[in-house]
């Protein structure tokens, strides 16, 4: 496994991409109302990426046809932007990569569209405390398996189980790098394989069921939904270790 380490001006780099990410993802969460279509929502995230000098880096990233997955209540992530539009009470995970001068940044949260219930409430903040725990926590030397089982265990005391068979990435000239970072242990023994290292940047992004992890993808090819059919929830933050320190890039 070849896990590239950054220098700090490349950090910079990605760090440009990323405030991008996060100011277009707060630019939508202002603007998300019922009655608004996945399509538009799209494309003013794409005008205001382009508008910020960056590239939608995920559109056409392995086909996939927009610049921002848009996964909405039963879909967890990769949603594809369609006609339907936004109700009171439906939650949007808005997922959004950029690259600028060949460095890519990427970050995802999900937002409840006017009033929503409790339930999706507490759903999606055990998305948003899952990643900030996790972030919290890490340190070098700290094994990337070791990172994926404090993710899981948080997320099951939570009363949520993670999806399975998706997971954070390394990033950096390519928008999905090595490492892969599960949302939950592969494997019996958390004290292998590779160890965090100063100047490693990559993607953490818990993916949240209610009570089965088994995915299941629809007929358009890319939503990702759960086999239990109930809502589920997505964060995500670019992080780099700097100095024996983690740097969120991905918030501005």
């Amino acid at each position: 496994m070849a896990i590239t380490i950054k220098k700090p001006q490349e950090i910079k780099k990605l760090s440009v991409a990323n405030q991008i990410v996060s100011k277009t993802l707060d630019y939508l969460t202002c603007n998300i109302h019922p009655g608004l279509s996945l399509k538009e929502l799209n494309a003013m995230g794409e005008s205001y990426i382009q508008s910020l000098g960056a590239r939608a880096a995920f559109k056409g990233l392995y086909g996939f046809p927009a610049g921002v997955c848009t996964s909405v209540n039963e879909v967890i992530i990769h949603g594809i932007p369609t006609d339907y539009r936004l109700k009171e009470g439906d939650i949007v995970g808005l997922d959004i990569g950029t690259e600028v001068d060949g460095w890519y940044g990427d970050s995802a949260v999900t937002v409840g569209v006017g009033e929503i219930s409790k339930s999706d409430e507490a759903l999606i903040a055990c998305a948003k405390d899952a990643l900030y725990y996790a972030i919290d926590i890490i340190q070098p030397e700290m094994r990337f398996k070791e990172l994926s089982h404090a993710i899981e265990q948080f997320i099951l005391q939570k009363g949520y189980v993670p999806l399975r068979g998706f997971c954070g990435h390394g990033i950096g000239r390519k928008p999905h790098e090595e490492p892969e970072v599960p949302n939950y242990l592969e494997g019996i023994n958390p004290k292998s394989g590779p160890k965090i290292k100063n100047g490693m940047v990559f993607c953490i992004e818990p993916m949240i069921c209610h009570k089965d992890g088994t995915p299941k993808i629809l007929e358009d090819k890319w939503s990702v939904v759960s086999t239990d059919g109930l809502r589920g929830s997505h964060y995500e933050h670019t992080v780099a270790v700097v100095d024996g320190k983690v740097e969120i890039l991905s918030l501005s």
